[in-house]
């Protein structure tokens, strides 16, 4: 497992019962989590401070409840970036702090090849792209980001997080159905040196399109090579979705990228918490070029 153990505006302060406590900068915020499984070792509602509470609905999804009062949405940073927090709905709050293990190390493999090359631009492609974390990190690295998502609200909080973070050029953004771009992008010939993807386990494009995330994965990454340039820098698969495990998006990064030099690596990500045990997020998979395998 990753730990993303960088923040400061940002840690867990303890666990149990199918909830997580958070301290997002100021304020303190109590959310389920479905890794949660254990019990906690004291009442995590009656804990002091709570700014709001997400409670399901027996009718499914649920509501935040205000306890203390805060701001509607208010800023973290990490490290150098700066990022919008706000309660919405479904119990997000627009950022996965976890992700800060992969925007780390994307920065690290961009200013790599900037500083090797620095007459070469570094074109990053970000799928499923939400409110653009991974678009900001890479920017912030001196890549060129084109940044899609079907969801326009998020695609505009994207770049309010991206000017946050001092970025007023660099990233393009784009409110699209990713699988329809991504074959526009093959027909025009447009080629990027890394590709970010974050699919959801199911959902529908804005013209109805069905995804189901076991059924379209493999399909959608196979597709998604043929943008890459032909000395790639990275290609970064996340999941959320409960079951799928590190190793199968190893392999489907090897079998749809056999034949590339470099090498597949897949793991768990997840965030400490004061209890001294990490709570587990989601699973990644990154495959990274110009290395021999094994290396």
């Amino acid at each position: 497992m990753k730990i993303a153990d960088g923040w400061k505006d940002y840690k867990i302060i303890a666990t149990g019962d199918g909830m997580k406590l958070e301290r997002w900068g100021d304020v303190c915020l109590l959310r389920p989590d479905p890794q949660v499984i254990w019990r906690s070792s004291s009442d995590l509602f009656a804990y002091p401070g709570i700014n709001a509470v997400y409670r399901r609905s027996n009718r499914g999804g649920g509501a935040w409840e205000r306890r203390l009062p805060f701001p509607d949405e208010w800023q973290v940073g990490y490290r150098d970036l700066s990022f919008k927090v706000k309660p919405m709905g479904f119990k997000h709050t627009g950022l996965f702090p976890e992700q800060a293990v992969n925007w780390d190390a994307m920065r690290s493999l961009i200013g790599g090849r900037l500083k090797a090359k620095p007459q070469d631009k570094v074109k990053v492609l970000n799928l499923f792209a939400y409110t653009g974390g991974a678009s900001v990190a890479c920017a912030k690295a001196g890549a060129e980001v084109t940044h899609v998502d079907a969801a326009r609200g998020m695609v505009e909080r994207a770049g309010e997080n991206a000017r946050l973070s001092g970025i007023e050029r660099g990233i393009r953004y784009i409110v699209d159905d990713c699988a329809k771009f991504v074959a526009r992008e093959i027909r025009r010939g447009n080629r990027y040196d890394g590709i970010i993807m974050d699919p959801p386990s199911y959902g529908r494009g804005p013209g109805g399109e069905m995804w189901k995330i076991e059924d379209d994965l493999f399909d959608f990454v196979s597709e998604c090579v043929k943008v890459l340039s032909d000395d790639p820098l990275f290609v970064l698969i996340n999941s959320y979705t409960t079951g799928l495990q590190p190793c199968v998006i190893s392999n489907i990064l090897t079998l749809t990228l056999g034949g590339r030099a470099g090498r597949a690596e897949a793991y768990e990500i997840g965030l400490p918490t004061d209890e001294g045990i990490p709570l587990p997020c989601g699973a990644s998979g990154m495959f990274t070029g110009g290395l021999p395998e094994g290396k």
